[in-house]
């Protein structure tokens, strides 16, 4: 190979690397702005095939998406100099790409520090003007809307949009956490003991009716049972007196064997009488006459 097609082989390979160096591509997902000497020529670089003087002019191309900042946990003060631990997060995007490049250099660290520095004083001055009641209650969405709309305002100078602001979690510091563990402990026990002491009371004022009725019922029972009971006497009393008066002979007669079953049930009873006793009548006549 000689040298004039060595040569216009060094020119041609020059020629497509500076066309390849003169095209560029910027998706629909990213922002772009186009410098020549450190100077922006291009703010805001369509979507799409562009041409640029190779070797010259430099692209610098940014994530146009919307994009997620979880900002740090911090400690703020409510209004009454209560703490609390909030952590919170951050939806933005590039608003305008040309502001953001100057006030960041495209640094994306740099982008969410100073976004983080912005928020946390918002977040600070909000928290201060709030009680602790009004942090953990329903005005929590009114809250992140009005720090929301604040902080995108702060912001529009680096050319930045904020889309939303939201509380993730709200703590109590380690201390105030275990302080009112303990208080909303002791107010319970002391809650379980009022409804201890009147269920106690109650559970008397049960036991101690009970026992009343349980009296009252005994004792008209025992009423009604000695009523039956002087009813029964009175009507075998009228029997006994009925059988004597139809035949008194028989009426002993009877009455005297009753007396002997019921004397001589078991063999070891002894009974010492003198043979000419009453008690023997029947035994020693069977008319019962001595």
């Amino acid at each position: 190979m000689n040298s004039k097609a060595m040569t216009a082989l060094i020119l041609i390979g020059i020629v497509l690397l500076g066309v390849l160096s003169s095209v560029y591509v910027v998706s629909e997902r990213e922002r772009a702005v186009l410098l020549r000497f450190g100077e922006i020529i291009k703010p805001d670089v369509k979507p799409g095939l562009h041409f640029k003087v190779p070797f010259i002019d430099k692209l610098r191309v940014f994530d146009g998406r919307i994009q997620t900042l979880d900002v740090p946990q911090e400690r703020f003060f409510t209004q009454e100099k209560k703490a609390v631990i909030v952590d919170a997060y951050i939806k933005w995007r590039i608003a305008n790409v040309q502001e953001f490049y100057r006030a960041t250099s495209g640094d994306a660290f740099r982008a969410n520090t100073l976004l983080s520095q912005r928020a946390g004083s918002r977040l600070r001055e909000k928290f201060g003007v709030l009680t602790l009641n009004e942090v953990v209650s329903g005005q929590r969405d009114e809250l992140m809307t009005e720090i929301t709309q604040t902080l995108n305002r702060s912001v529009e100078r680096l050319g930045m949009q904020v889309l939303d602001v939201r509380v993730k979690k709200i703590d109590l510091p380690p201390q105030v956490s275990d302080s009112v563990f303990d208080r909303m402990s002791s107010e319970r026990r002391k809650e379980a003991q009022e409804y201890r002491s009147k269920g106690n009371e109650m559970a008397k004022a049960i036991r101690a009716n009970a026992d009343r009725e349980r009296q009252v019922i005994i004792a008209a029972a025992y009423r009604d049972s000695e009523k039956i009971r002087g009813d029964g006497d009175a009507k075998a009393a009228g029997i006994y007196s009925n059988a004597y008066g139809a035949d008194e002979e028989f009426y002993s007669f009877y009455r005297s064997l009753k007396a002997y079953r019921d004397t001589f049930d078991s063999r070891s009873d002894i009974l010492l009488l003198e043979p000419d006793s009453e008690f023997f009548r029947f035994m020693n006549s069977s008319t019962g006459k001595q």
